[in-house]
């Protein structure tokens, strides 16, 4: 059997890796830590690694891990921005990833930011708790009407436009591969950004995309314009969305991801000093809902993906071809 470390080990994903591994002549043993250069030392012996999205797949640890002699690299998502692909060619690393796993998990987890957001359950839930049963300061606001940008219409980003159409709102969408068919309005990123109640941000992160919503951006858009993220934080720069939050120019902001998350999200850091200051001000606002990449975790997409990546690796030691392989020249799509 051909033996996988896994990097990030989470309960949550290993009863479904545990169901299909051995059937797939694969022996996996979980580590807990996060994947760097330092602990890619643990993978010495093991034939492939599994890593997810804060995991660093730098040039760094692909040396590392090759001299490991690690030979292949599964991610178990379906960004690979953390990953330098180029190194991984050069130290003979196979790479593959999951291209979709569950579309609808993540669509309706943008979209249960949105609605709670716009009708500020979140903090009717935290009064209730407390037997405050009053509705001052909860006054929401309809979507019906209301324009939705949608930037990335790929998987993901197609079923929450389709979804939150149905909602009696119009969607307008930026993709540089429109999607003609979906009957959905194509126009320029600057323009969606003028004319957008609510963003949604459904695009990867590429050098191109890095800080897509700038100073700049937030000061062409609507006042009081509603920001959702779930695809990558550092599509946003966090310092320019607080101070506009503050300033009341955005109206909410729903965030299943930031861009400095890698060292918060996933843990429990409750009982410790958060030095991230943008982080702490971010949270501390009553018009800012943060979750921690969170919206991939379903059943049917926890599932999907343990499928894929097990399927990955079983092809990749079987000598077949695998479709999902990842190469340096390659464009990555959501």
């Amino acid at each position: 059997m051909e033996r996988i470390a896994f990097f990030d080990a989470r309960t949550y994903d290993r009863k479904y890796f545990d169901a299909l591994a051995p059937r797939a002549g694969l022996e996996i043993t979980y580590l807990e830590g996060r994947l760097t250069p330092r602990t890619a030392v643990l993978a010495r012996g093991f034939d492939g690694i599994c890593a997810f999205v804060n995991d660093d797949l730098g040039a760094d640890t692909m040396w590392a891990l090759s001299e490991a002699g690690v030979r292949a690299v599964a991610l178990r998502c379906a960004g690979y921005n953390n990953v330098d692909l180029k190194a991984a060619e050069k130290c003979g690393i196979s790479v593959f990833r999951v291209p979709a796993y569950s579309p609808a998990s993540v669509a309706e987890h943008a979209l249960a930011l949105l609605l709670t957001l716009t009708r500020q359950t979140h903090r009717a839930f935290t009064r209730t708790r407390e037997r405050n049963f009053s509705l001052e300061g909860l006054v929401g606001v309809n979507l019906e009407g209301r324009t939705v940008g949608v930037v990335g219409t790929g998987r993901v980003g197609l079923r929450f436009a389709q979804t939150v159409r149905a909602l009696g709102t119009h969607v307008i969408a930026c993709d540089p591969e429109p999607k003609w068919g979906a009957g959905l309005e194509y126009t320029r990123l600057d323009e969606l950004i003028r004319r957008a109640d609510v963003i949604s941000l459904h695009c990867p992160l590429t050098p191109e995309s890095y800080h897509m919503l700038s100073r700049s951006a937030f000061h062409a858009m609507r006042p009081g314009v509603i920001i959702i993220n779930t695809s990558r934080g550092a599509l946003i720069d966090s310092e320019a969305l607080l101070d506009n939050v503050k300033s009341g120019k955005v109206g909410a902001a729903g965030l299943d991801v930031y861009e400095e998350e890698a060292d918060v999200f996933y843990e429990d850091v409750s009982s410790k000093v958060m030095r991230d200051d943008t982080l702490n001000l971010l949270l501390s606002q009553p018009n800012v809902l943060v979750t921690s990449h969170q919206a991939f975790l379903t059943d049917e997409a926890l599932r999907a993906i343990a499928e894929t990546t097990v399927n990955n690796l079983r092809g990749f030691f079987a000598g077949d071809a695998v479709e999902n392989e990842l190469r340096p020249r390659e464009a990555q799509t959501v």
